[in-house]
């Protein structure tokens, strides 16, 4: 059964080789926010590793285009977001807690045994590396950013979803007026750094 309008959005990430001119291969990551009811996709690209900074800067830039904010967001349990478990107790990254604070969406982290639960945006990463990425040449990020968006805009939100048979752009236009108003958000760096405690209960700073 579907979920109303607005209700989740589920979030992964996703990692790709890909080509060069010179004939070597570059590899790039990328996030996926996808809108559980419309299927509505938005990926973002880097070139380096995600972290906790970035991760939230990608999650506003989803908001952006979407033009708004889903009620829940379903994740993996992946360490740019958590740092541990503690009986049951998700312990957030600092800076993403920061973030998470600032925002109104309920967060959902799925147990490793449970893949079933963010099933959606699984397809959508298998559909971004067959479909945009695949024999794709790399030139450079902010080059790799402006397709990605130009592909969304004229396939992957364009065309007819394989098990909802209508256009996720289409849905959108009734999904959008459900979700949760978007105000940008500049996003700070509250990682909290790490110093080696001596025996005598202090540390060596600076």
């Amino acid at each position: 059964e579907e979920l109303p309008y607005g209700e989740q959005a589920q979030v992964d990430f996703g990692e790709y080789n890909m080509r060069l001119s010179n004939g070597t291969r570059k590899k790039v990551r990328f996030f996926i926010m996808v809108l559980s009811r419309s299927r509505m996709k938005f990926i973002w690209f880097l070139d380096t590793p995600f972290t906790a900074k970035t991760v939230s800067q990608a999650h506003e830039s989803a908001f952006a285009f979407f033009g708004g904010i889903p009620n829940t967001i379903v994740y993996d349990q992946d360490r740019t977001m958590l740092v541990d478990e503690n009986i049951g107790d998700l312990i957030l990254t600092s800076t993403f807690k920061q973030y998470v604070k600032s925002r109104t969406f309920k967060l959902h982290f799925c147990r490793k045994s449970d893949p079933e639960s963010k099933g959606k945006v699984e397809n959508a990463v298998g559909y971004v590396k067959k479909n945009f990425l695949y024999n794709r040449p790399y030139s450079d990020l902010e080059s790799l950013n402006i397709e990605a968006l130009g592909w969304l805009r004229r396939t992957a939100n364009v065309l007819e979803h394989n098990f909802t048979k209508k256009s996720p752009q289409e849905e959108h236009w009734i999904e959008k007026t459900h979700l949760n108003p978007y105000t940008p958000l500049t996003i700070e760096n509250k990682e909290i750094k790490m110093h080696h405690v001596r025996k005598t209960n202090t540390i060596a700073y600076k």
